[in-house]
């Protein structure tokens, strides 16, 4: 009988682990690892997941807009899970972009975008490149200075009397130094070392918001990349500027298409950052077109469904045009600018573009009155489905 009783109880021990395991699993595939919510809200709990060690945070300062902490998800209010990341937001609205923008920047040093031979009268020789230097390197310091200028750099070479330059590059998050040495070239007599390189670069995006409290800016939704590398621009400051748009590309399958412009010659403002969720800078006054002011939506807001994104296309202005968001990713991290899926739904827009192209991207998109996130990606394999960003990331 006793044993009966210890094979019936180690039964139901075994059953009640297995589904506790289960559970746990569950739970922790369930749970966002990071959670977003405005001042005055606590996360929710139920009966058997409870977010605990955490309060909801007073009211923030003048100078805060976001404060951050991490709290413990809970089996049954007891069984530690995992960390959540908790994000609190301050009340913001912000002024609805949609509209094109100009940015001319300048990089934090200079990037070598291609090695080519030097012909001398003693063959072809790639001193930079012998001397470890490639694609894609950022010039720091000539001879010990630091530089930013392509041209100066140039002329240092092109003077240097076949005289080894002391150069310092760096490649990724890490520095060094190498020594080149300049050779004559045979076409025009000067100094060279085989690297082509620039210190400046241009594009064109669409803003997704104006803060009216400084009339500062986030745009793209993503950075400013290398075509080649798909790594950021290093960018040390830039100029927006006022752009005309002069017609549309139709996407296709494997083909994006593009919004077409030229920049005009008045510069509106400064572009202080280049980063994974967007450009950003001031606009020197409240641009017109940003008249509607709206609410952001966090991430657990959002919801899988109807929405419409904001672009312009032409001289008549932003317009909205449906869309439907789906695959939302809730524990996307705040570096992340693939957080949801968008589908072109609009029949308007994809007869004008064939859906999202080149030039959308910042795009914002609202959700029951909220501003929610932008456009920052298109599918090359369907031009009509991209990515979308939180709004909290910019």
């Amino acid at each position: 009988m006793l044993t009966k009783i210890i094979k019936i109880s180690s039964a139901a021990f075994l059953s009640l682990f297995i589904l506790v395991t289960i559970l746990v699993g569950a739970a922790v595939h369930i749970i966002p690892d990071r959670q977003a919510f405005h001042v005055g809200d606590k996360p929710e709990s139920n009966f058997i997941v409870a977010i605990e060690d955490f309060k909801a945070l007073p009211t923030m300062t003048s100078t805060e807009r976001i404060k951050s902490e991490q709290a413990k998800a809970k089996l049954f209010g007891f069984i530690p899970i995992k960390e959540v990341s908790i994000d609190y937001y301050d009340d913001i609205s912000l002024y609805v972009g949609g509209f094109p923008f100009g940015v001319k920047f300048y990089t934090d040093g200079i990037i070598v975008v291609e090695l080519s031979d030097v012909n001398t009268e003693n063959g072809s020789k790639n001193p930079a490149y012998d001397a470890g230097i490639r694609t894609n390197d950022v010039i720091i310091k000539c001879n010990g200075e630091s530089i930013n200028d392509a041209s100066k750099l140039t002329k240092i070479i092109e003077n240097s009397g076949g005289n080894a330059i002391e150069l310092t590059y760096r490649r990724g998050e890490n520095e060094h130094n190498t020594s080149v040495t300049p050779v004559i070239s045979k076409d025009d007599g000067l100094y060279k070392t085989g690297m082509w390189i620039k210190d400046s670069g241009a594009g064109i995006g669409t803003v997704t918001y104006v803060s009216p409290e400084d009339n500062s800016f986030g745009g793209l939704g993503h950075g400013i990349c290398d075509s080649a590398t798909g790594e950021l621009i290093p960018m040390e400051r830039g100029n927006l500027m006022d752009v005309t748009l002069s017609g549309v590309e139709k996407g296709l399958v494997g083909d994006p298409g593009e919004i077409k412009g030229y920049f005009g010659g008045n510069k509106l403002g400064s572009v202080l950052k280049n980063t994974n969720c967007g450009v950003f800078g001031f606009y020197a006054n409240i641009p017109k077109e940003a008249s509607r002011l709206l609410p952001i939506g966090l991430r657990g807001e959002i919801t899988g469904g109807k929405a419409v994104l904001v672009c312009t296309l032409d001289d008549t202005g932003a317009k909205e045009y449906d869309i439907e968001i789906s695959g939302i990713n809730q524990s996307a991290s705040l570096e992340s600018n693939k957080c949801f899926t968008v589908k072109i739904t609009d029949p308007e827009l994809i007869e004008k573009t064939g859906g999202i192209i080149q030039g959308m991207s910042g795009s914002p998109i609202i959700q029951n009155g909220k501003l929610v996130g932008a456009i920052t990606h298109v599918f090359v394999n369907d031009p009509t489905k991209g990515y979308g960003i939180f709004i909290e990331n910019m």
